[in-house]
């Protein structure tokens, strides 16, 4: 019983001076601990790119009082992009000089590509910056089928555009390219090439070609057109030729059928490089066109495909006149060779 007593005595006695004592250590340990601070230090990696590989131009279709409520206020249906740039002669714009206006932020995701799809992208919102013109151009779907049950083409009505709104257009891409070095040539864009089955803009009439004598985005050389209209190599048929149109970035898919996703992605390519021939159907100019870019722009590729896909003839036929689509592998390469940028 004495034993019992004690021990409690000393168990309410000690355990209390036991606490107080490693409070008193655990404190003094607190102390003496320095407040951790955030020390970050930059060792860069090589294996890295930049976030932005495209630039999407567009046309408003309205004016500039319009264009800068669809583009910055809340709607059902809303739609942004980074810049914004107004056209002269327009009874809307409050400014007696044109500026660049600047909706959204580059490091920001712009609305403006919608659905999309170019090279191995989709999506291009997250990896592009968009470019609105004020222009008011616009298609008008057709309301019916024709009595042959042909589909009839949209009807698109689109003004030149200001020469004064191109140099301002100019101005800011050459900026952009500047800081952006992975977007190339071929990734300055129309918004008909990233979307074709939904979207028409910036038009035929947009200046594509001045724009490349701007150093600016991708356009064939005549001499090379000529050459690839005299002698074609891409004459391997419907699946080539959608095959040739994916190789330059276009998503179209290869089914070896002129189906209508195909018609729709060779008037994407029309209405950027052959815009005075929308037709839908790859006719020779635009298979020319088509051969002299990748020439120029992807010529170990183009060069692998023709070796892939083109049909080519016996060496005692090869250059046998009145046989222009018919070509031995060197053929191939040279032609190739003369025309890549």
């Amino acid at each position: 019983m004495f034993r019992q007593k004690l021990s409690f005595r000393v168990r309410t006695f000690c355990y209390p001076l036991l606490l107080c004592g490693l409070t008193v250590l655990l404190q003094g340990c607190a102390t003496t601990l320095s407040p951790v601070q955030l020390n970050i230090s930059k060792h860069p990696s090589e294996n890295q790119n930049q976030r932005v590989r495209f630039v999407v131009l567009h046309y408003t279709a309205g004016n500039w009082q319009q264009s800068l409520q669809i583009l910055t206020q809340k709607s059902a249906r809303p739609v942004s992009s980074h810049y914004l740039i107004p056209e002269s002669f327009d009874s809307t714009y409050p400014e007696q000089e044109l500026k660049v206006y600047q909706l959204v932020a580059e490091t920001e995701r712009a609305w403006h590509a919608g659905e999309s799809a170019f090279e191995d992208r989709q999506n291009l919102n997250d990896q592009s910056i968009g470019i609105e013109l004020v222009n008011t151009g616009h298609c008008d779907q057709p309301s019916a089928a024709t009595a042959s049950n042909t589909v009839r083409p949209a009807l698109c009505l689109t003004p030149d555009f200001d020469p004064q709104q191109m140099q301002l257009l100019a101005l800011l891409l050459k900026d952009i390219l500047k800081r952006y070095p992975d977007i190339s040539a071929t990734r300055v864009l129309a918004h008909s090439d990233i979307a074709p089955a939904k979207k028409q803009d910036p038009g035929p009439r947009f200046p594509w070609q001045w724009l490349a004598t701007q150093g600016i985005g991708a356009w064939y050389d005549n001499h090379s057109v000529r050459q690839y209209f005299q002698q074609p190599v891409l004459t391997g048929g419907i699946t080539q030729l959608q095959q040739a149109l994916r190789l330059y970035g276009y998503a179209i898919e290869v089914t070896g059928e002129h189906d209508e996703q195909s018609k729709l992605y060779f008037s994407a390519f029309q209405r950027h490089f052959v815009p005075e021939h929308i037709t839908g159907g790859m006719d020779d100019k635009s298979i020319a066109v088509l051969s002299a870019l990748l020439a120029k722009y992807r010529p170990d590729a183009f060069l692998q495909l023709l070796r892939q896909t083109a049909p080519t003839c016996p060496m005692h036929r090869a250059n046998k006149p009145g046989m222009a689509s018919c070509h031995t592998k060197d053929h191939q390469q040279t032609t190739i060779n003369n025309n890549k940028n």
